[in-house]
C-alpha cells in the first residue's frame, strides 16, 4: 500500500491551492508593513523636521534630493502608482523594473526627512509586487496574477489605514475612474487585507485605536446633509487645484533631465518649509492641530496652500511617496475653514466630508475614501462623507491625476495615456 504524505495532500487540495496564496500574501504584506513603519519611526528620530533647526533641515532635504537623483540616474526612475495601475490593466501584474528595487529605501529616506508625500504609495506598490511575485512563482493563470496583485495592494493599504474594509474597496476603486470593476478580487482582497491587518496589529501592538480624534456628532441633522453637498464641492476644488498644480509643474520641468528633478523638488520643499512648517511632512500628525474651532482663517489658508503646493512639488520632483494623506490634511484644513463660516453645521461633519471628498476627487474612490475616513477617525460619518465624495466625483469627472485609471475593458493604452517611467 502506497501512502501519500499529508503535506502533499494539503498542497494538492483545490481549496487550499485557491486560498493559501491569499493568506501568504496578506501575512507577508503585514510583516513588510510593520518593518517599513518601524524603520520609518527609527529614521524619524534623526531626520524628522520637528527634531532639527530649519537650516539643518534644508541641508538634509537637499542632500536627500541628491541621493534620490543619484539613484535615479543609476537605476532609472522606477515605478509609480500610475504605472502600477497601467500594468494591472494591461499586463495583469505589477512591474519588476530594476528601478523599483530602490523604492522602499528611497521612500523611507524621503518621508523621514519631511517629504510632503506619505508612505502609502511605496508600501502599496511593494505589496502589490509581492502579490505578483507569489502568483508567478506558483504559475497561476494571468487573471489570478492580477487578483493576487490587488490582494497585495489591499493588504498594504490596510496596514497603513488600519481599516480592512475601507482599504480593500480603496485598492479596487483606485484602478478605475467610475467605481471598482474587478469584482472577482473583492473577497480575496478582503481576506488578504485582514491577514495583513492581523499580522501588523500582532507585531506592533497598536490595537484598534483611531488615528484621529474628532468631536462626536450625535444625531445627523438635515442641514448636515446640505453641508455635505457643499463639502463635496470644496473637495472637488481641492482636487482640481492639486491636478492643476501637478500639471503646471510637470510642464514647467518637462525639459529638465529626470534625475535632476529630485534636487529641484528638495529646493522647493525647503523654500516652502521656511514659509510654513505645514509644507513639510505628509500631515498625519499635523492634522489634529487644524481641527480647532475658531482657528484663524489666515493660518488655515497657509496650511492648505503650503501642503498642496508641497505635495505637487514632490510629485513633480519624482520623490517617492503618496498623496492620499496630504489630501486628507488639505481637506481637514478646508473643512475647518468652512466650519468657521458656517456655524449652522457641525465642525466634524464638514471636516470629515471635505477630507473624503478631496481624496475621492483625485483618486476616484467614492466608497473607499469615506470608509477609510470613518475607520481612521473612529466615527460613523458615512452618510455625509458618502454624499460629499459622490458630489466630488461628479464634479471632477474630467480631472485626472492618475491618467492610467480606466475601465477593465480597455486593455491597451490607446484611449488613455500610458503611464511613464520618466
Amino acid at each position: 500500500m502506497v501512502t501519500t504524505p499529508l503535506a502533499d495532500v494539503l498542497i494538492e487540495h483545490p481549496d487550499i491551492r485557491r486560498h493559501a496564496p491569499l493568506v501568504m500574501v496578506g501575512v507577508a504584506a503585514g510583516a513588510i508593513g510593520a518593518l517599513y513603519l518601524g524603520a520609518l519611526h527609527l529614521l524619524q528620530h534623526w531626520l524628522w523636521p520637528g527634531n532639527n533647526a530649519m537650516t539643518t533641515q534644508t541641508v538634509l532635504l537637499v542632500g536627500t534630493g541628491l541621493v534620490i537623483a543619484g539613484v535615479t540616474r543609476w537605476l532609472g526612475p522606477g515605478g509609480n502608482v500610475e504605472l502600477l495601475v497601467d500594468n494591472i490593466h494591461v499586463l495583469g501584474r505589477a512591474s519588476t523594473d530594476k528601478g523599483d528595487r530602490a523604492l522602499v529605501p528611497l521612500s523611507l529616506l524621503g518621508v523621514s526627512v519631511g517629504s510632503t508625500l506619505g508612505p502609502e504609495a511605496p508600501l502599496v506598490q511593494t505589496c502589490g509586487t509581492l502579490g505578483t511575485w507569489v502568483a508567478r512563482r506558483l504559475r497561476m493563470p494571468q487573471p489570478d496574477v492580477r487578483v493576487l496583485t490587488i490582494v497585495g495592494m489591499a493588504a498594504g493599504f490596510t496596514v497603513l489605514f488600519g481599516t480592512p474594509a475601507g482599504a480593500t474597496v480603496f485598492a479596487l476603486e483606485v484602478l478605475h475612474r467610475r467605481g471598482l470593476e474587478y469584482y472577482e478580487a473583492l473577497l480575496p482582497a478582503l481576506v488578504g487585507g485582514l491577514c495583513g491587518y492581523a499580522v501588523f496589529v500582532t507585531g506592533t501592538r497598536l490595537g484598534m485605536r483611531p488615528v484621529w480624534s474628532f468631536e462626536p456628532v450625535g444625531v445627523v441633522r438635515p442641514e448636515d446633509l446640505w453641508a455635505a453637498v457643499l463639502a463635496g464641492a470644496a473637495g472637488a476644488a481641492i482636487a482640481g487645484a492639486f491636478a492643476a498644480l501637478v500639471s503646471a509643474l510637470k510642464w514647467a520641468t518637462r525639459r529638465v533631465p529626470v534625475w535632476i528633478l529630485p534636487v529641484l523638488g528638495a529646493v522647493v520643499m525647503a523654500a516652502l518649509g521656511w514659509w510654513s512648517p505645514y509644507a513639510l511632512t505628509f500631515g498625519e500628525g499635523q492634522l489634529p492641530d487644524l481641527v480647532v474651532p475658531g482657528l484663524a482663517t489666515s493660518a488655515l489658508m497657509v496650511a492648505l496652500v503650503a501642503k498642496l503646493t508641497g505635495a505637487a512639488a514632490c510629485l513633480a520632483g519624482r520623490w517617492k511617496g503618496g498623496f492620499i494623506i496630504p489630501l486628507f490634511f488639505c481637506g481637514a484644513a478646508a473643512g475647518q475653514l468652512m466650519a468657521n463660516h458656517l456655524p449652522w453645521s457641525s465642525n466634524t461633519v464638514l471636516v470629515t466630508a471635505v477630507m473624503a471628498a478631496s481624496v475621492a476627487g483625485v483618486m476616484k474612490t467614492p466608497l473607499g475614501a469615506p470608509l477609510v475616513v470613518a475607520g481612521m477617525s473612529g466615527l460613523a460619518m458615512l452618510p455625509t462623507t458618502l454624499i460629499a465624495s459622490i458630489v466630488a466625483l461628479v464634479l471632477t469627472r474630467r480631472i485626472a491625476v492618475i491618467e492610467s485609471q480606466r475601465s477593465r475593458d480597455q486593455r491597451s493604452g490607446d484611449q488613455h495615456p500610458r503611464a511613464s517611467r520618466e
